[in-house]
């Protein structure tokens, strides 16, 4: 079957895979220890502009939001997202399972205003009962958004702003880290990153990885003893170096820039494509997922042949759904789509 449905549906990138044997036969220590971790960690800091910054690699992306956030946030603290944020809709309540409040806030396209940040946290502060209440102690953005949107850097720095003032962390989620940066519209730069935020993850799994994410702590902040509670929480690998090799190779060369671009450039084929078929766009996307509003009739003959990802409803007959590209996508997987559109 033919798939659009995510950008973590195939395997990995064959550079990967032809690194992960070259080297399989080597002896290396364990749980990140390796030579290849400290390579990557190290390719990661330059290509960020990040020479200070400190790299950990975890095994997910839902692994990795529950670490930072629950070790990062004191026992009365939660954290504020968009109502439609990752962390408050698709991870099962990982983090309300650490005991940390999820504060989901209306946005618009997937995006917080700093204006929405700051008026809740005036609004908390401002009740004389809030002693009793779940502190605000982060600020979570995912870049790209779960619509596929982006936050300009003024955007950002205006939410980090708002935390500095406010004494709050400021962490952005990358799962999909790559597509954001290459998006045509995008004025965010990977050297940006540092000085807009306290932490964020370089995504793998969904950008040409097995598996695995690059936690970067930005100031030198990673909570203490870090590496002991991503233990504790079940996000570390014994076998570190099979993280290690992988983002030793993403980082070698721009590698990791260059598929992402790749599927950038597939996405606004598949625009094209989408709009030849008359398809009503759900939103302006510039990055890797499409959402377009089609009749349930036509997505129940289509399922047959592609799959999509379903995503809200949009009226009694019609829904929304997601088309996604990636690394991976094909000129012929667009044509195919077409044919069966």
């Amino acid at each position: 079957m033919l798939s659009f449905a995510s950008d973590y549906t195939t395997g990995a990138h064959p550079a990967i895979l032809k690194r992960l044997g070259d080297t399989n036969f080597e002896a290396l220590g364990g749980y990140g220890t390796d030579k290849y971790c400290a390579s990557a960690a190290e390719k990661i800091k330059a290509a960020f502009g990040c020479p200070e910054g400190e790299v950990f690699f975890l095994v997910g992306g839902t692994q990795t939001n529950q670490v930072i956030i629950s070790t990062m946030l004191a026992s009365h603290e939660g954290v504020i997202s968009a109502d439609t944020g990752h962390v408050n809709v698709h991870e099962a309540g990982a983090i309300e399972y650490t005991g940390h409040k999820v504060i989901g806030l209306g946005g618009k396209d997937g995006k917080l205003s700093a204006k929405a940040v700051e008026d809740y946290v005036k609004r908390f502060y401002g009740d004389a009962s809030y002693e009793h209440m779940v502190f605000p102690g982060m600020v979570y953005v995912s870049f790209p958004t779960e619509y596929g949107t982006l936050y300009s850097k003024k955007e950002l720095e205006d939410i980090y702003g708002v935390c500095k003032r406010y004494g709050m962390v400021f962490y952005i989620d990358g799962a999909r880290l790559g597509y954001g940066l290459e998006g045509f519209s995008n004025d965010v730069k990977p050297c940006d990153l540092h000085a807009l935020c306290d932490v964020f993850y370089v995504g793998g799994t969904k950008v040409g990885a097995l598996c695995g994410e690059a936690v970067v702590f930005t100031h030198g902040n990673a909570p203490k003893h870090f590496i002991t509670q991503v233990k504790q929480r079940g996000a570390m690998l014994a076998k570190g170096r099979l993280l290690g090799i992988q983002f030793d190779v993403l980082f070698t060369d721009g590698l990791y820039f260059e598929i992402s671009r790749h599927a950038i450039e597939m996405s606004e084929k598949l625009k094209n494509v989408l709009k030849r078929k008359g398809c009503m766009f759900f939103l302006e996307s510039p990055t890797n997922q499409q959402f377009v509003v089609m009749e349930d009739s036509k997505l129940e003959e289509l399922s047959k042949h592609v799959s999509f990802g379903w995503w809200e409803k949009y009226d009694e007959s019609r829904t929304v759904v997601r088309f996604a590209t990636s690394w991976s996508t094909t000129e012929g997987d667009l044509a195919e789509l077409e044919k069966y559109l």
